[in-house]
């Protein structure tokens, strides 16, 4: 892993960190918390596919 893969992923995960507070404070019933958790990681899926085929 060099500098260009490192410094993108600590970005996420910064960005991760800031927003996972107010995610979890309005998700606080369960079936709403897994329905937007599973629309988020339909959205990093679809992302990662794009991003694989392309580059």
């Amino acid at each position: 892993m060099g500098l260009e893969e490192i410094v993108p992923a600590i970005s996420l995960i910064a960005v991760l960190i800031l927003v996972l507070p107010a995610f979890l404070r309005s998700n606080s019933k369960l079936k709403q918390f897994l329905s937007n958790l599973s629309i988020w990681g339909i959205i990093v899926l679809v992302v990662m596919i794009v991003l694989y085929f392309t580059f």
